[in-house]
């Protein structure tokens, strides 16, 4: 046991752990201070905070919550000294709430601190209620306890509620406020953040540095930085990342929303600029947020005259910042080719940091985060649902959440006690659209390369041009090895080479854009070639993804042999293909049944490289292929799959497929006729898919 404590850097808190007060340590650090999971550590930056010890498994660091940090005065980074601390029961805590009382107020506060190490003037967030209190006292004084004998005096700024087992008082807060004076940027935490951890560090390089110690800039020689571009798709969490940022380095925190800037009258918009600025200058530090940077600051031409005044203020501003001191500017767009170059320069903003959607651990993180106050039945799965929601952005996954809450709310009679359950989730599921999936993007293949009979070289090709370079990326790059950027699929009509492209995305877990080439096509000149880079940059936003270009022939013929628009799509095709060779994550799939046709530009080595033939099943292929379309039918002990697939010499994948199902719609016809409806239920069990209904398939397929 260590009289002196030790010293450790602070890390975020876990997102499960927001909220709660405790202060994950690693066993080295516990066996260091003799402390024991559940006992109590003070945690000494400039201030003092009291955390509860749960164990940890990143060596050498502490990690605490948002509150916790504040109380003690740190942000992430900093270092701390952790000692243990005796504690005792408290009789009597006293908390100021500034927000407006519930009426079960002391109920949830109560469940939010028990068994929690207090201290006169902590500060502390309930989530379930979203109410933020300040410790007034406690008896005894010094750090206490939190036990089911514990009175809470709960004192709010709504002198006409006063909730059970507590007072109601208009006076001023007490207690030590010195855990942060400015209000917060909408409660939002580190922990609060889920699938950015990068993005964040970045982010936080560029703009807690510049606000917390900017002598250090001035050390080395160089200005600090001014401003920084979020860009991505709407819902990734752009502006949470802000307001998290500024609430760490207990900054001002201005918004200005670019459509609501613009005014009718000439110079009025520029005022409203200069007001902010001037502003975020008198309350330093602070940061000035500009939402939707792309309606105040596009491109500038000669027939904007509003808009062209507006950028230049804009200019204006952000190069006499280093005049303004501790002010730090963050724009948001998902328009980043729309913002005017000047202002993406060194100088203003001079970092660009791309917010996208989530991967498969990005989507568990911030599910954690927004099922964190939520009662979840024991049949939901995280890593599951994770799984099944490709393409969802953040604030797809919280309405997700709020929306089998909502499930789970209308059957709450039927529910004792009240859960949110996997039921609900899938309720949910079928009525939350992914953002990121959108236009292009087809729903989360279901299908796997089980589902898919035969091809069994086919299959072994993708796997080791698409999905080996996912899975074991550092063998890759061990050999110093680009994966193929591009693979063509090529055969007869029906062979199976879409459903092949649908099953390797169910294989990978990445997320599916599935194209028809003719649908890119638009008789306006530029609007095809626009439709094309659209359908990458959605790929980019998307990744990991796979763009399939299902009839690629209808967009890519040979050159000189087609119309002109078809000529520049295949120049645009190729100039993208060109940049998507870059990123690992982004594998361009296409499909032909007229390989001949296709220009040759697109055939060469670093574009659709890989050619994958889908050839007509042989005998075995259709064996396997008659399998899956069979599989759970009820089919008669007459019925010999093996002589089903002898019998069908010449038939693709698609005639297989047919062939069973209008033998199933024989079946079905023999039993339907002349039952009544209302029987149909009853005579189920009568449905038996026979030979005779296979060979009457194939006489009205006309292959008999």
């Amino acid at each position: 046991m260590s009289d002196e404590g030790v010293r450790l850097p602070v890390k975020a808190a876990e997102k499960r752990d927001a909220g709660r007060g405790v202060a994950r340590l690693p066993e080295s650090a516990r066996q260091q201070l003799g402390v024991l999971s559940g006992d109590t550590v003070v945690v000494e930056g400039s201030r003092q905070a009291v955390a509860k010890v749960w164990p940890g498994v990143d060596e050498g660091v502490v990690r605490i919550d948002a509150d916790t940090r504040a109380n003690a005065g740190v942000t992430v980074g900093d270092e701390v000294w952790v000692r243990r601390v005796s504690v005792r029961d408290a009789r009597r805590v006293t908390l100021d709430v500034s927000e407006e009382l519930p009426d079960d107020a002391d109920d949830l506060l109560t469940r939010a601190l028990l068994d929690r190490p207090l201290r006169a003037g902590d500060r502390v967030h309930v989530e379930t209620a979203d109410l933020q209190a300040t410790v007034r006292s406690t008896d005894p004084d010094g750090v206490v306890k939190v036990t089911e004998r514990t009175h809470l005096d709960v004192r709010g700024n709504d002198a006409g509620q006063t909730p059970q087992g507590g007072t109601t008082t208009s006076e001023p807060s007490g207690g030590d406020d010195s855990a942060g004076s400015r209000p917060r940027a909408g409660g939002v935490a580190y922990e609060d953040i889920g699938g950015l951890d990068d993005e964040l560090d970045l982010v936080r390089e560029m703009i807690e540095l510049p606000l917390t110690e900017p002598e250090l800039f001035r050390q080395v020689g160089v200005d600090p930085p001014k401003g920084v571009l979020l860009y991505g798709p709407p819902g990734t969490g752009k502006t949470l990342i802000a307001r998290a940022v500024a609430n760490e380095v207990d900054a001002q925190f201005l918004v200005i929303n670019g459509p609501e800037i613009v005014s009718k009258y000439k110079g009025d918009s520029e005022q409203r600029l200069r007001e902010v600025f001037d502003e975020a200058t008198a309350n330093q530090p602070a940061i000035v947020f500009i939402d939707e940077l792309d309606a105040i600051a596009g491109e500038r031409d000669e027939d904007a005259d509003m808009e062209n005044r507006l950028v230049a203020q804009l200019l204006t501003l952000l190069d006499g910042l280093e005049d303004r001191g501790q002010v730090i500017v963050i724009g948001a767009t998902n328009r980043v080719d729309s913002v005017d170059p000047a202002l993406r320069r060194g100088g203003r903003f001079d970092r660009e940091i791309e917010i996208g959607a989530p991967d498969e651990r990005g989507r568990r993180e911030i599910l954690e985060v927004q099922t964190r106050g939520m009662p979840l039945g024991e049949d939901v799965d995280l890593d599951r649902l994770a799984g099944r929601t490709h393409g969802f952005v953040g604030a797809d996954v919280k309405t997700l959440t709020q929306e089998a809450a909502m499930a789970a709310l209308r059957e709450r009679a039927d529910r004792d006690p009240l859960e949110v359950r996997w039921a609900d989730f899938e309720a949910a599921l079928a009525a939350v659209d992914p953002s990121a999936m959108r236009e292009y993007v087809a729903e989360a293949p279901a299908v796997t390369f089980a589902d898919v009979g035969g091809l069994s070289r086919a299959k072994e090709q993708l796997r080791e041009t698409v999905e080996w370079p996912l899975l074991y990326g550092p063998l890759f790059e061990a050999a110093k090895t680009e994966p193929p950027s591009g693979i063509l699929l090529h055969g007869p009509p029906g062979t199976g080479k879409t459903l092949l492209a649908r099953a390797l995305a169910g294989e990978t877990g990445v997320n599916f854009i599935h194209v028809a080439g003719p649908e890119l096509l638009d008789r306006y000149v530029g609007e095809s070639e626009k439709s094309v880079r659209e359908v990458f940059d959605r790929a980019r936003q998307a990744a990991p993804a796979i763009v399939f270009f299902d009839e690629i022939d209808a967009i890519a013929a040979k050159r000189g042999d087609g119309e002109e628009v078809t000529e520049r799509v295949v120049s645009q095709l190729l100039t993208e293909m060109d940049n998507a060779a870059d990123n690992p994550n982004v594998v361009v799939l296409a499909a032909t049944n007229r390989k001949d046709a296709l220009d040759p530009a697109l055939l060469r080595p670093g574009r659709l490289e890989t050619h994958v033939e889908v050839p007509d099943p042989d005998a075995e292929g259709r064996r396997a292929i008659l399998r899956v379309h069979t599989e759970g039918k009820p089919l008669g002990e007459d019925v010999d799959l093996e002589a089903l697939a002898h019998e069908t010499v010449g038939y693709s994948g698609a005639d297989v497929a047919a062939l069973v199902r209008a033998a199933s719609m024989r079946a079905i016809r023999d039993v339907a006729e002349g039952v009544n409806p209302d029987e149909a239920n009853e005579r189920a069990d009568d449905v038996v898919v026979r030979a005779a209904h296979f060979e009457t398939a194939m006489a009205e397929l006309g292959r008999d």
